[in-house]
């Protein structure tokens, strides 16, 4: 540089006043041309907020703000000074002044002096980047040497005041440094006019760089040679100088290592075997229980849980001390005698109508505990898994409502959905396992609920075993036939068009044409019943009735007996039952009350028996009732004598199988639903069949009168429930010679 050069950037102690215009002309320009050039600030325009300057620069802000109200302020004489931003020191300072006070006239303008071994700065050179005034725009720096910058910038610092701590002293920065460190200044730390009258600073440069002055030129014009010295709205370097930025890609930066790939390092790298510390083992046991976790959740358990091995299994014991006192193993409960051993010896006879002795054939004392009657679980017994559609039942009959306990058969109604059925109970039934003819039946039993309340349905009855109750395809046509006669009595309505029968007729009559379907041809057979008891309650005396009655076809005009053959012992306790029958059968029924504490919630609940004796000879034959040792009432076969166009009716010769059940239903009783209590149990004490000695039977299949091989025959139908009527099998309906074999 020449003497002027050098001279123009030399520390002056007088302040900068006046006007100031820098004019270069010196031969040492970058670009190595001669001109002139001209820079003038002539307006005030804001600054945008430095991404770089610390917070604390807010107060020279404030400063800013308060000149754009007195914009004589820079006309007067200013002190040079530097201002630090806190930038390049990590601290914010106030301007550095004698008095310690903000007077000078350029609060923020910052200068950026890069390294001398920048690649872009020219031996003693030094470039000034564009400097952010508070009023937003950009000064050019006055290129100079380092040794003369750094000289006035020493000088310059030399007259803060001594008492202040000085925080303007340039940090050295590291090679290549992206941000580089900045000094904030009211002007340029190099800015002194020089001696050369041509180089000066001025106020104009205050004014806007978009006023319509002439002479005026702004920063961003494009007459600017130095590319380097931009306006800082539009450098794309935020307004630091682009010589503190690596613009090359052979320019090396000391992170390079972490994103430049080396092949040579990589390759050896790649062939060190590093052993992992115990971070890193820990790691790869945490990922390996993890992964191991995951599978036994979402593979293992789901697994074991659909095969069911995650339940549990009570061990298998061969005795249950806490339900019975009896001990044994698989099968050894099976009975081998038909008379429980539990009987009692007072009950091992029974003295009949006529006086005689009948001896005890069968009985169940239900004492062992626990017993299930589920198909097969019990020798003489079956709970049916059934609804009792005949009779229009609002319970499902469910083996599970039927069991012993505490030395009583109990069946247990409750309001328990079932087969979208919203009561369950329970039934117990003989059919084809144990049967009788003739003889004396006894149950002794405590019936369920109130003996006030109605509602329930209890039930002991008998049916012929060629009719399997709650299976209406086995009972069409058979079921309530006592009769052995080949007249009007076999045909469909009884060949009557008053509406005395809806009946189809007896199947299995005694008339069927040769080669016809049929358990033994020429024997009129049926299904009757005789009931021990269905158990209600009287809505006049509010107490326990039960109806004992004989259910019979064909039937009698008006279904009226003879009455004359009908006797009660009791008519205070008994009474002939007000209805008779219907179009579905014929009932010849008593009603006779009972004693409320008979009852399950009745005083002092106990157990009461009931049953029946009857004997089925043609013309001395009986059916008398009991409640206790008590007889209520006897039919005598001649009440059952020709009437109209039928003739005699049979006291029952067939196989009677026994049915114990409690149901609801308003096809039975009027339902007194807010009084009834759930659950109610129906409980049996003992069930009991005694018979003369002399013609004791107490198969399902007598000689006379076979059921065997036919129910083998049809045994679809006696299995299925859901057939219910005899079109719904693939057997044709037996021909008989009143209305023709062909």
């Amino acid at each position: 540089m020449n003497n002027q050069d050098n001279s123009r950037y030399q520390q002056q102690s007088q302040p900068l006043t006046g006007d100031r215009t820098y004019n270069s002309s010196s031969d040492d320009d970058l670009y190595g041309n001669n001109s002139q050039q001209h820079y003038q600030n002539t307006d005030v325009y804001p600054p945008p907020r430095n991404p770089f300057l610390s917070d604390h620069s807010d107060n020279n802000s404030i400063a800013s703000d308060q000149y754009l109200q007195n914009d004589s302020q820079y006309n007067r004489n200013q002190q040079h000074v530097y201002n630090d931003d806190g930038y390049g020191s990590g601290s914010a300072s106030d301007l550095l002044h004698p008095n310690n006070a903000n007077q000078h006239g350029y609060p923020d303008q910052n200068v950026y002096i890069p390294r001398e071994s920048t690649p872009l700065a020219s031996q003693n050179d030094l470039y000034s980047g564009a400097v952010s005034s508070p009023m937003g725009m950009s000064t050019a720096a006055a290129v100079a040497g380092s040794a003369a910058a750094v000289a006035g910038a020493s000088t310059l610092l030399a007259a803060a005041p001594k008492s202040r701590p000085s925080s303007t002293s340039l940090n050295v920065m590291s090679e290549f440094d992206r941000y580089p460190n900045r000094i904030s200044s009211a002007q340029s730390v190099v800015s002194t006019p020089g001696a050369n009258g041509s180089d000066n600073y001025h106020n104009g440069m205050r004014n806007s760089t978009f006023s319509n002055e002439s002479g005026a030129s702004s920063l961003s014009d494009s007459s600017v040679a130095n590319p380097f010295v931009v306006n800082a709205d539009f450098s794309p370097f935020g307004g630091y100088p682009a010589t503190s930025f690596p613009l090359h890609i052979d320019e090396k930066e000391a992170d390079d290592y972490l994103h430049n790939p080396d092949p040579i390092l990589d390759a050896k790298n790649d062939r060190m075997c590093v052993k992992p510390d115990r971070r890193g083992m820990a790691t790869i046991a945490a990922l390996l229980f993890l992964v191991l976790g995951a599978i036994v959740l979402f593979i293992v358990y789901p697994v074991l849980t659909f095969t069911g091995l995650t339940e549990e299994h009570s061990n298998i014991v061969q005795s249950y001390e806490e339900l019975t006192k009896y001990e044994y193993g698989i099968l050894s409960g099976i009975r081998t005698s038909l008379v429980d051993p539990d009987t009692p010896d007072d009950a091992l006879e029974h003295t009949a109508l006529d006086g005689s002795k009948w001896p005890l054939v069968f009985s169940d004392e239900f004492n062992k505990e626990g017993r299930t009657f589920y198909d097969g679980d019990d020798q003489y017994w079956t709970a049916p898994d059934i609804h009792y559609a005949a009779t229009k039942d609002l319970e499902w009959y469910d083996p599970d409502a039927s069991i012993t306990v505490n030395g009583t058969l109990m069946f247990t109604l409750d309001a328990f959905k079932n087969h979208n059925l919203y009561y369950r109970s329970g039934m117990v039934q003989s059919w084809n396992k144990l049967c009788f003819t003739n003889g004396y039946i006894e149950a002794k039993a405590q019936l369920a609920g109130y003996g006030h309340i109605l509602g329930l349905w209890p039930g002991i009855w008998t049916l012929g075993n060629l009719g399997r109750p709650g299976y209406l395809g086995t009972t069409e046509g058979v079921w309530p036939y006592c009769y052995n006669q080949c007249d009007a009595g076999i045909t469909p309505n009884q060949s009557s068009s008053d509406g005395i029968s809806y009946l189809k007729g007896q199947k299995l009559n005694a008339c069927t044409c040769p080669g016809s379907d049929h358990p033994n041809p020429g024997t009129g057979r049926g299904a009757p019943e005789i009931d021990v008891l269905e158990g209600t309650v009287s809505s006049d005396l509010k107490t326990g009735v039960v109806s004992q009655s004989l259910q019979l076809a064909p039937y009698d005009i008006w279904y009226m007996p003879d009455m004359n053959f009908i006797e009660i012992y009791n008519k205070s306790t008994t009474v002939t039952n007000t209805w008779f029958g219907g179009p579905l059968q014929q009932a010849i029924s008593m009603a006779s009350t009972l004693n409320t504490t008979w009852y399950e919630y009745g005083d002092s609940p106990s157990y009461q028996s009931y049953g029946f004796e009857y004997m089925n000879t043609d013309n001395t034959g009986y059916i008398r009732w009991f409640i206790g040792d008590t007889a209520t009432h006897t039919l005598y076969a001649p009440a059952l004598g020709p009437n109209g166009n039928i003739g005699q009716r049979d006291i029952a010769k067939e196989p009677l199988s026994i049915i114990l059940n409690l149901g609801i239903s308003t096809s039975w009783v009027y339902i007194d639903w807010p009084s009834l209590v759930w659950p109610s149990h129906l409980r049996f004490d003992h069930v009991r069949i005694y018979q003369p000695s002399d013609a004791i039977s107490i198969t399902c299949d007598p000689k006379d009168y076979p059921t065997y091989d036919y129910i083998q025959n049809h045994l679809d139908v006696y299995t299925n429930p859901n057939i219910t009527t005899w079109d719904d099998t693939d057997y044709e309906w037996p021909k008989n010679k009143l209305t023709g074999c062909d």
